[in-house]
């Protein structure tokens, strides 16, 4: 989200477009203002909900940079907590949702969610984007919607080009933006699928790996 990135990005100093959202949203951090925001499309979003509930799951629904659940459960607010977030319970989210949402986030057990989520691919095949952000996170967004796309945004808005761009990455949904970057690296712990399609693979997250490579690209200019 958004307002979860934008303290840090303010306290860092930093005024460049921040990719939010899965690269939903691009947004600037001292002004606030949106360049780009790729909802998902209001009937589908309700027909995504309405078969998740049927699944079984709950969701968070992530409506004008505030998050919306059903009811509070305890899933829904160690998310909230861990994110330092305001939850918004609405009671039944199919009856209450009248906009586009930017996106949808079940919250589970990893294997129950490695189901679900192929289940939902068949479902919706190109229609939505289906990805885990990590393990306990199935993520739902526009199919426009990757951080690849996002970052493609903040290329030609900022004009850089693909082919200088460095980007790191872990989870399965990074796959898009490591493949996309003219040099794409993924840290050790990073899920198979993202270091087969980097050109690097650095240290593990405990050991600062990111840290590690843009120390040595530094150095190396000195």
């Amino acid at each position: 989200m958004f307002r979860s990135v934008r303290p840090y990005a303010l306290e860092a100093g930093l005024d460049d477009p921040v990719v939010c959202y899965q690269g939903a949203v691009v947004a600037e951090p001292v002004s606030g203002r949106w360049l780009r925001h790729e909802p998902i499309p209001l009937e589908l979003a309700r027909e995504t909900i309405a078969v998740v509930n049927e699944e079984g799951f709950g969701l968070n629904c992530y409506v004008g940079d505030q998050l919306y659940v059903a009811e509070i459960t305890p899933d829904a607010r160690r998310y909230a907590d861990f994110q330092g977030l305001e939850l918004h319970p609405v009671g039944d989210l199919l009856t209450w949702l009248d906009e586009p949402p930017t996106k949808l986030v079940v919250i589970g057990d990893p294997e129950l969610l490695d189901g679900l989520k192929k289940r939902m691919l068949a479902r919706f095949d190109d229609r939505l984007y289906v990805s885990k952000s990590l393990p306990y996170f199935l993520e739902f967004a526009s199919p426009d919607v990757t951080k690849a796309a996002g970052m493609e945004f903040v290329a030609e808005h900022l004009g850089f080009r693909r082919e200088r761009t460095v980007a790191f990455g872990d989870g399965e949904n990074d796959i898009e933006l490591v493949e996309w970057a003219g040099f794409g690296v993924a840290v050790a712990n990073a899920d198979d699928r993202v270091k087969e399609v980097a050109d690097l693979v650095c240290p593990p997250v405990d050991e600062e790996g990111v840290a590690q490579v843009l120390e040595a690209y530094l150095d190396s200019r000195a």
